[in-house]
């Protein structure tokens, strides 16, 4: 009876060991880690996008840059209405800090975007809609002036940015598409390749991760550039993506793009909590406070996403993934939809998330 007592204690000192253990080793996993950012991890880029200013200006935010990204994206410094707010005047002083930092640190400089209808100045609209003869031509000498500058230095460009409708298979009849016809896509990749033939060009677009009929529409045009030999050389998946987007769906869009042979980027990639109808102050405030649960739910539905990247992408044209800005304090959602919400991997006081961690653990697994 005494063997078989000691026998039971010896059995749970072991157990109490080994769970202590598996704690410890949980802890352990879910430490930052300075020297092993998210980019020491990956064997594509992992990318963020920046506001110049505020980063330089912020050691933290900087340090925690530049340990985790190899490739950013100015999230608006880059749009036509900075760099062109006035007829005859080009503003290129901002683009040069962004360019002079990424090769301090060793990053890749995402160029986003040569034309997008949200950024385009109002004195182009203005200019543009008496005379498009004119602005056929502006178009061309805009996007050949700004590449032209940056030959060899920009690596990648997002050549056209949401050129189709929200919802469906329409083009979006925006300013550029009313007085050039569709046909302006096409020419700018077009005028980008024709001055810097070596620059990865893209077309770029949000909810085609899940809106079939959008998504098929940009595979029509992309192609018909092929056909044609339009110069595109990928499809960047913004993938704003909520909590309630179904992985399944996620996965056959990729599996679709990826059968163009084009590289596939996750150039803007969030995930929030709440709803929203796409428009600006469109949001459905549905939670309050994020728990831990919630946390650990877009923990996984991170650790989902890059491991479907991984493993649907063909590593050839697997360009990289960027956030949307790496932090909650930062974020664009809050601000544009009129929300509260958490879909970075950072929170509102820099410090990671389970979300980091489950996007880290993805980057690290052995693909089976």
């Amino acid at each position: 009876m005494k063997v078989l007592k000691k026998q039971i204690l010896n059995y749970f000192a072991l157990s109490l060991t080994i769970a202590v253990f598996l704690v410890s080793c949980s802890k352990e996993q879910n430490k930052y880690d300075a020297l092993r950012g998210l980019k020491t991890v990956a064997d594509f880029p992992v990318g963020t996008a920046i506001q110049i200013e505020k980063l330089l200006n912020d050691p933290k935010l900087k340090q925690l840059e530049v340990e985790n990204f190899n490739s950013i994206t100015s999230d608006r410094d880059m749009k036509m209405n900075r760099i062109t707010p006035s007829e005859g005047v080009y503003n290129w002083k901002t683009i040069d800090t962004i360019l002079y930092f990424a090769q301090q640190n060793n990053q890749r400089l995402f160029g986003h975007n040569l034309i997008w209808h949200s950024s385009t100045p109002e004195w182009v609209e203005t200019k543009g809609a008496k005379d498009t003869v004119w602005l056929a031509k502006f178009m061309k000498e805009y996007i050949q002036t700004y590449v032209g500058r940056y030959k060899g230095k920009v690596a990648a460009w997002d050549v056209v940015n949401e050129g189709f409708d929200t919802k469906g298979g329409e083009y979006r009849k925006t300013f550029w598409y009313n007085n050039l016809g569709k046909s302006y896509i096409e020419k700018a990749f077009i005028y980008a390749h024709e001055i810097d033939p070596k620059a990865i060009l893209f077309y770029n677009d949000f909810n085609i991760e899940r809106d079939s009929l959008k998504l098929n529409a940009v595979l029509a045009m992309v192609k018909e550039f092929q056909q044609k030999g339009v110069p595109i050389s990928g499809i960047g998946f913004q993938m704003h993506i909520r909590m309630d987007t179904p992985d399944a769906i996620i996965a056959k869009s990729l599996e679709k793009a990826a059968a163009t042979g084009l590289q596939i980027h996750l150039s803007e990639v969030d995930i929030i909590f709440n709803k929203h109808d796409d428009s600006k102050n469109g949001g459905v405030q549905i939670y309050k406070e994020i728990t831990e649960e919630m946390k650990k739910a877009q923990a996984e539905k991170y650790k989902n996403l890059v491991m479907m990247y991984r493993k649907i992408v063909p590593k050839a044209q697997q360009f990289g993934i960027t956030l949307w800005n790496f932090n909650d304090r930062d974020t664009w959602i809050n601000g544009f939809f009129n929300l509260t919400d958490w879909p970075t991997i950072f929170d509102d006081k820099l410090s990671p998330k389970p979300a980091y961690f489950g996007f880290k653990d993805a980057l690290e697994q052995e693909l089976k």
